[in-house]
């Protein structure tokens, strides 16, 4: 297993310093086509003066209107490199508003060798993730956030949640530190570059999209063998039935919440104006009373879940995860209180509230139309 773990540690570790490099590559092209847009804008400067003084007046305008066009070139391919990384989205949570989950985070650190969390985080999605940018967006001191969903923290225990936190450490300690992160933040801009590329000028994003069509296909590669990675280290920290336990959990609880939960919430829109029920506020009870768990014991998850990631997937199935951990697709028992009742208690009104109205806003229109049309049908 050890051997298997190492033969795939080097090919991801292979994969992601080409990629690093290739994404370096691309990046210096369009900075080099930016600086060569200025380069001709400041060449025309002094021909444009020269014209002036010898009474060309037409040879001016014309270097005038093409200085004009050169920096205009120029500014929009300086701007297909202005993609800094992502902030977090969602609300920071300091160590005296949740000391509980701070706790348990540095526990697991401590676990992973003091991998260093610069900040925590709860989000409104149903994942945990971390997030690493620059400080100042493209250079300075590389910053490591973990973001929590607060779906995820109403949907699985504290113990389960060790798992993941396991699992996101992992992701930390073999692939997000030292070069490893800046390969990872190399790579992420110069996707973020390259779309902005094809929108803005589509002759030349076409030819940049077919010469990183391999690199694309290679990301996702990637990405699912540093998922299979991860996995394999929190089996090894927390043990490999807990990191199953978690993934089955946390996907009987993402397809009730999406398939059950929010299409209920939406529903509200065919005869009322506004939610009657907010989601965020109500979702602790709402997975506690509406989520029917499966009879303990194994079950099928391949017909469930896929056994096969697409070619288009960045992430292996949970099939393919829980073939490589060795474990049974087996239905966890009902556990005790959830992760968000244990480490989030006091702050739950708070986020609540904070995601609702967040919720609202993006919502708004789309229940608006719905209500509509449902009174005029």
């Amino acid at each position: 297993m050890a051997t298997q773990s190492n033969h795939l540690s080097r090919i991801r570790s292979r994969l992601a310093r080409r990629l690093g490099l290739r994404a370096a590559g691309g990046l210096f092209l369009l900075a080099s086509i930016a600086l060569g847009f200025f380069a001709i804008a400041a060449s025309l400067v002094a021909g444009t003066w020269e014209a002036l003084v010898a009474g060309h007046v037409v040879d001016a305008l014309l270097a005038a209107a093409t200085f004009m066009v050169a920096v205009a070139m120029g500014a929009v391919a300086a701007g297909w490199l202005f993609a800094p990384a992502a902030r977090p989205d969602g609300v920071r949570l300091p160590r005296e508003a949740a000391e509980p989950l701070h706790r348990l985070i540095e526990r697991m650190s401590r676990r992973f060798g003091g991998a260093r969390i610069d900040a925590v985080w709860i989000v409104d999605d149903m994942n945990a993730a971390i997030l690493q940018r620059p400080r100042w967006g493209w250079g300075g001191p590389m910053e490591t956030h973990l973001l929590i969903g607060l779906s995820l923290a109403h949907s699985v225990s504290r113990r389960q949640f060790s798992a993941i936190l396991a699992h996101e450490f992992a992701h930390l300690v073999l692939q997000r530190h030292g070069v490893q992160a800046w390969w990872g933040h190399l790579r992420a801009w110069w996707f973020r570059a390259l779309d902005r590329c094809v929108e803005d000028a589509t002759w030349l994003g076409g030819m940049l999209e077919r010469w990183s069509a391999n690199d694309l296909r290679d990301a996702m590669r990637l990405s699912r063998l540093e998922e299979f990675e991860a996995d394999a280290l929190a089996a090894q920290v927390v043990g490999a039935p807990l990191v199953g336990e978690a993934l089955v959990e946390v996907a009987l609880k993402e397809r009730f919440l999406s398939e059950d939960y929010w299409r209920k919430i939406m529903e509200q829109s065919s005869f009322e104006p506004r939610p009657v029920i907010r989601p965020f506020r109500e979702m602790g009870l709402g997975v506690m009373a509406g989520f029917r768990r499966p009879m303990p014991g194994s079950v099928d998850i391949r017909h469930v879940y896929g056994q096969q990631a697409s070619a288009s997937d960045f992430h292996p199935t949970l099939n393919e995860r829980l073939r490589a951990l060795r474990v049974a697709a087996v239905v966890p028992r009902a556990g005790a209180n959830t992760l968000a009742n244990v480490c989030l208690g006091p702050l739950l009104p708070t986020l609540s509230w904070i995601f609702d109205r967040a919720w609202w806003e993006d919502s708004r229109r789309d229940w608006r139309q719905r209500y509509r049309s449902a009174r005029c049908a």
